[in-house]
């Protein structure tokens, strides 16, 4: 059943991207009133006509998507006081990041949609053009990086030869080969159950590797995943913060803060200096074990689902001491909004063990994807077409005009004359010049060229149904 309204509570949570895009286009494809919570960026800039933000106790009601969102609730925030001037640097951040990084990459995905929709033309004519533009679309898909060359003097993390890793019956890491380098920044991307996860155990030697060669510098770790592992249910925050005592705590970068002063950069108020780890909600513990993280001076983070539970605002904060963090990073993450601002180069599992390094953008390498899909389904098509034969469909001969074209063919005269009465007064009104004054002549000539249009498609419609009805005739 079709509902007239319909509640969805962060229906984006735990669905790989693929689960995502359906779920998008469902929505899309239906007509109802639709109300979701989501952390999800480009799921709300996809689906959302309006935006609602609770904030303190208050609603404030925004049009638009996320990117909407972001440039009215900018604007909002330059008059605000000073208070808000690092969520305000954070927004305009975001703005600028929305409008730069992913506008760029539309304008580019609309130029190799309108090449796609060229050759798939061409393609009915030459079958070959297809198999051309498969393999364009996957040499762009890995968009190989120059950078990699100069990234050789680096120091060593990882380095995995031929590596095979099975779980049952199943082949989850095929022949895989790469070399990690101190300050890359990776995502592990793809469909849930792949062996993404299985991956980041294997990088910290959580589990042994089947067949290949594994190898790992030496160097510091450090780890968020989705039990919290690192968290103590019994301990307050302070203690959490500083076991030793004391109320300082030293940063990653060496800074040292107030811990109070730390944490409310996370968002927590005071208060919750005093709280067990135990009574934080899922979303609050994520926080906690995300600040814990980066005291720790490490030389690579590896990070499983980072921003599930949390909250936008969350996930800005977590986005800035990612980027500003100089080791290694590598994550598992389905939030391509996330995975696009951060990643640097992509661990794409693509089934049946194989997985492929792609320097691109994860938003557009789903998008050629997607393409080379449909590619694949316009191939099959042309094979069937030019194996089935033709029957030329019998044509019914037309006597008489359908219902819809009659009810128009008997109003276009009435709607004509009346179109003709108006244009004489617009005429009439451009010839006086109390009349045009009053109404604004810019205004009158656009109403006029405007009517004019309509009034001629009304004339060669009449037209052509009076054709139509003497065909029968004849």
């Amino acid at each position: 059943k079709k509902p007239d309204v319909l509640l969805l509570d962060e229906p984006t949570n735990h669905l790989d991207v693929y689960m995502v895009e359906f779920l998008e286009q469902l929505l899309l494809k239906n007509n109802f009133t639709l109300l979701f919570i989501s952390h999800d960026r480009y799921f709300i800039d996809n689906i959302a006509t309006n935006v609602v933000e609770v904030d303190g106790g208050m609603l404030r009601k925004f049009s638009g998507g996320y990117s909407s969102y972001l440039e009215q609730k900018s604007q909002i925030l330059e008059n605000m006081q000073k208070d808000h001037e690092n969520l305000l640097r954070m927004v305009k951040r975001e703005a600028h990041w929305m409008q730069h990084g992913v506008t760029a990459r539309r304008k580019r995905n609309e130029r190799r949609k309108a090449e796609y929709f060229d050759l798939k033309q061409k393609a009915r004519s030459n079958p070959a053009v297809i198999r051309k533009m498969s393999l364009e679309l996957q040499r762009e898909q890995k968009s190989f990086n120059s950078e990699e060359k100069q990234q050789n003097r680096k120091k060593m993390l990882y380095e995995l030869d031929d590596v095979c890793k099975s779980l049952g019956d199943k082949q989850l890491i095929r022949d895989f080969t790469t070399r990690i380098l101190q300050k890359d920044t990776i995502a592990i991307v793809g469909p849930n159950g792949s062996g993404k996860s299985t991956l980041l155990k294997i990088f910290m030697e959580k589990m042994k590797i089947d067949s290949g060669r594994f190898k790992k510098g030496d160097f510091e770790i450090g780890y968020f995943d989705q039990q919290r592992e690192s968290l103590d249910d019994n301990k307050n925050l302070l203690e959490t913060f500083c076991p030793n005592g004391g109320d300082r705590v030293i940063l990653e970068d060496g800074r040292n803060m107030h811990v109070f002063g730390y944490l409310k950069n996370f968002l927590f108020p005071r208060e919750y200096l005093d709280k067990k780890v135990g009574v934080l909600s899922g979303g609050e513990k994520n926080r906690v074990a995300l600040a814990l993280l980066f005291t720790k001076k490490v030389d690579c983070l590896i990070l499983d689902e980072p921003t599930n539970d949390l909250d936008i605002p969350t996930i800005n904060i977590l986005e800035e001491y990612l980027q500003n963090f100089q080791g290694a990073l590598i994550f598992v993450s389905h939030d391509r909004y996330f995975v696009d601002k951060i990643a640097k180069k992509l661990f794409v599992f693509q089934g049946n063990g194989h997985i492929m390094e792609s320097f691109q953008p994860y938003s557009e390498y789903l998008e050629i994807e997607k393409e080379l899909r449909e590619l694949e389904t316009f191939e099959s098509e042309l094979q069937k077409e030019a194996t089935t034969p033709k029957v030329a469909p019998a044509v019914k001969k037309q006597t008489k005009l359908s219902y819809k074209d009659q009810r128009e063919y008997d109003i276009l005269p009435k709607e004509i004359e009346d179109l003709e009465k108006k244009l004489d007064e617009i005429n009439r009104c451009l010839m006086d010049p109390k009349c045009y004054e009053q109404k604004g002549i810019v205004a009158m000539s656009k109403e006029l060229e405007d009517t004019k249009n309509i009034y001629d498609e009304k004339v060669e419609r009449f037209l052509e149904l009076e054709e139509l009805i003497e065909s029968f005739n004849s």
